[in-house]
């Protein structure tokens, strides 16, 4: 069973070594070539002094996977809602380390104040990515039909969202992030 922990900037490394493979084949990232390790650090660096987590999943001393948070859109009425990421090293997957990590996302920015979380699911073909944000109280709110084009294809984007601590149900704290 991994251990879930905040990651570190000394895991750039394996964090890229997961991410990498993604963007060169698969559907889950739509950059077309892997940041270096220099780009990785400086989002790294940024998306920490936003303040929202960076988890890592740990298992006999190797990452198996890694998820955060990013504030939605940068104008101050979105300051509650953030956007999941969820990677998961090919020899992790099938094991709930995804659904682990997503349940600890969660809750973390639940208790910083965050009122909702939003997947944008790369291809609406990504049968697991959907699977993983249903099993964690997310529901379909739309499918953005050929927005990307990746690896010689028109891609869908299909975006999921679940409510955090109270949602809409009262008005926010300060604004957040």
């Amino acid at each position: 069973m991994p251990v879930l922990r905040p990651a570190r900037a000394s895991d750039l490394d394996e964090l890229l070594a997961i991410y990498a493979p993604e963007v060169r084949s698969g559907t889950a990232s739509w950059e077309w070539e892997p940041p270096d390790l220099e780009e990785f650090g400086r989002r790294f660096a940024a998306q920490q002094a936003q303040g929202w987590p960076w988890l890592v999943a740990e298992e006999d001393g190797r990452i198996a996977g890694y998820t955060y948070a990013s504030r939605w859109r940068p104008r101050i009425g979105y300051a509650w809602c953030v956007e999941d990421s969820v990677y998961v090293a090919e020899w992790a997957r099938g094991r709930g380390v995804g659904r682990r990590l997503l349940e600890a996302l969660i809750a973390a920015c639940a208790e910083r104040g965050a009122r909702q979380m939003v997947a944008v699911i790369g291809d609406s073909a990504n049968a697991a990515s959907i699977a993983l944000h249903r099993a964690c109280g997310f529901a379909h709110v739309g499918t953005l039909h050929a927005i990307g084009f990746k690896a010689g294809r028109w891609l869908d984007s299909v975006l999921m969202q679940r409510p955090l601590g109270e949602g809409s149900a009262s008005p926010p704290g300060s604004p957040l992030g």
